[in-house]
């Protein structure tokens, strides 16, 4: 049995990750990060859960018109996002934040 204090982990760079587990396909991993990710389309569902910190996750829908319609969620620490496949998002910490994220392996 393996125990693990997110407040323990800081990263060298932003969005380093400590691999917690791989259940059945899914990678279990801890990141760090004090700087906003890349807007990107999981290929599989996501649990974004912020441990640490806040988090202003955004998402974003295609118009009609071809423009994206974003959103904002600010998150907290407890606060859980479910990203379906093919949902377009991105986080942005508000400073030095933690977040567990559960995504199929290899996911980017």
């Amino acid at each position: 049995m393996n125990f693990f204090k997110s407040a323990d982990f800081t990263g060298q760079r932003p969005w380093d990750a400590l691999p917690i587990a791989t259940i059945e396909g899914a990678s279990v991993q801890l990141h760090w990060s004090d700087q906003p990710y890349i807007w990107h389309e999981n290929d599989g569902a996501e649990v974004f859960v912020v441990m640490e910190g806040e988090v202003v996750m955004k998402s974003r829908v295609a118009k009609a018109s071809g423009d994206w319609d974003v959103r904002e969620q600010l998150m907290k620490a407890g606060d859980i996002c479910h990203a379906a496949s093919g949902d377009h998002h991105v986080a942005h910490p508000l400073g030095p934040a933690r977040m567990l994220v559960i995504e199929k392996v290899g996911s980017v």
